[in-house]
């Protein structure tokens, strides 16, 4: 592992999303990038909010979340808050996957009808992946990933047996409408699942398949 390497990641990657934001805005009055949780993120967050933007004219939402308050340790909005949604960067509207109800099944409607005020298609969607090969909550295990895989619906309620907590994630059919597909990874075992992946066409053994076949821009470091 080398963090000097994935610091130089995280910046390149910030470099080319923010670039790739700027090219939107010139032709559109506000831009949509969508993000991932995880601890991957974390640098790229932190050096695209040292970039200068128009960021009042940048929405920000996530690509999946676990239905947990925003308090919480596992929340993936509280962690695009404390490291993305700083300085300057704090101008984005920031548009989170969960409510107050008690289940994903209970608000997945109303988060819909919030997230497709965005301004779609997204500029830019960036993946991750686990080791199991899933990316957003399209999980190999979840009872969802067929209806994940093929609704035109933007949004789905997860249960997944491997996971503790329920899920809310884009669709892939939404998630495949953005202008242009990231997937940030890194370490040895990760670029494995990746090469595993490439190698066969089971969606539903190895879920990132499902983003393989548009444009992706691949960002790894050891």
């Amino acid at each position: 592992m080398s963090d000097a390497s994935r610091e130089r990641l995280a910046t390149q990657l910030a470099e080319a999303v923010a670039s790739a934001l700027r090219h939107d805005l010139a032709t559109r009055e506000r831009v949509l990038l969508v993000v991932s949780g995880g601890s991957t993120p974390v640098p790229f967050f932190r050096a695209l909010a040292a970039c200068e933007l128009p960021w009042p004219r940048i929405d920000v939402t996530l690509a999946d979340e676990r239905w947990v308050p925003e308090t919480s340790d596992d929340s993936n909005a509280r962690l695009v808050r404390e490291h993305l949604l700083q300085g300057p960067a704090a101008e984005a509207r920031f548009v989170p996957l969960t409510t107050s109800d008690p289940t994903p099944e209970q608000g997945v409607a109303a988060v819909a009808e919030r997230v497709n005020g965005l301004a779609w298609p997204a500029s830019v969607v960036i993946l991750g992946m686990g080791g199991d090969g899933h990316t957003a909550s399209l999980f190999p295990d979840s009872r969802e990933l067929d209806l994940a895989l093929s609704t035109v619906e933007p949004l789905v309620a997860v249960r997944t047996p491997s996971q503790p907590q329920p899920r809310i994630t884009f669709s892939a059919d939404r998630l495949h409408q953005a202008r242009r597909h990231v997937l940030h990874i890194t370490g040895e075992d990760k670029r494995a699942v990746l090469a595993r992946a490439l190698s066969g066409d089971d969606t539903r053994e190895l879920p990132i398949r499902a983003f393989l076949a548009c444009p992706l821009a691949v960002y790894w470091a050891p």
